[in-house]
């Protein structure tokens, strides 16, 4: 999706310079943010979550010394990594469920856009 995103905005910088009717930019210029804020959210589904304030994540894992792991690992936490891992995937799908809405807005803003260039 980013490298779709990526090449409509490129196509759309290629037409910046070119005299076209107001109706036809107002709805590019809406169509290029969407697909900068879809981008956006793109990014932040595929940027890592390193903070760690759980004691289920990796990031908590790795700053415990072996001893300290053995500690935690006596325990059950099978409940509390799902729980996380829930948390997480909830997170990114709904960031990339908004990106593929604002991806759309996007086509529909720019199938306008053409539609005011034939008029």
């Amino acid at each position: 999706m980013l490298a779709f995103n990526g090449a409509v905005l490129a196509g759309l910088a290629s037409v910046t310079d070119k005299d076209l009717p107001p109706q036809t930019k107002a709805f590019g210029a809406l169509a290029v943010l969407a697909l900068g804020a879809a981008a956006m959210l793109l990014l932040l589904v595929v940027r890592p979550r390193l903070r760690g304030i759980d004691r289920a994540s990796f990031p908590h894992w790795a700053r415990l010394d072996e001893d300290e792991i053995r500690a935690c690992m006596d325990g059950d936490t099978r409940a509390a990594r799902i729980r996380v891992l829930s948390i997480l995937a909830v997170r990114k799908f709904t960031c990339l469920r908004r990106a593929v809405d604002l991806s759309l807005a996007a086509l529909a803003l720019l199938a306008l856009a053409a539609a005011g260039l034939a008029l």
